[in-house]
């Protein structure tokens, strides 16, 4: 099992700020124009911790063309519990 060594931890209101760029922009480009786009400039490679700790966490997918793409629902999944179609 291969570990990577994380010099520098994400803050939680990195997460945010990436999270929130990512669902504004979603389907709309890949990582480096996305990294452009927030409103807070921050390390590439801390971004990219951000990326793969949201993709493991089934929050984003990256599509064949490297598009970044915002998957997580929490309204639908409230719902979907509400009319009992999934168990909480």
């Amino acid at each position: 099992m291969e570990q990577n060594i994380i010099l520098h931890s994400p803050t939680l209101e990195s997460v945010l700020m990436v999270e929130k760029t990512i669902q504004k922009h979603s389907q709309e480009c890949g990582k480096y124009q996305l990294w452009q786009k927030l409103p807070k400039k921050m390390m590439y490679q801390t971004f990219q911790v951000i990326l793969n700790y949201l993709e493991e966490s089934g929050k984003i997918i990256v599509d064949k063309d490297g598009c970044i793409i915002w998957t997580h629902n929490p309204k639908r999944i409230k719902e979907l519990i509400s009319k009992r179609l999934i168990i909480k």
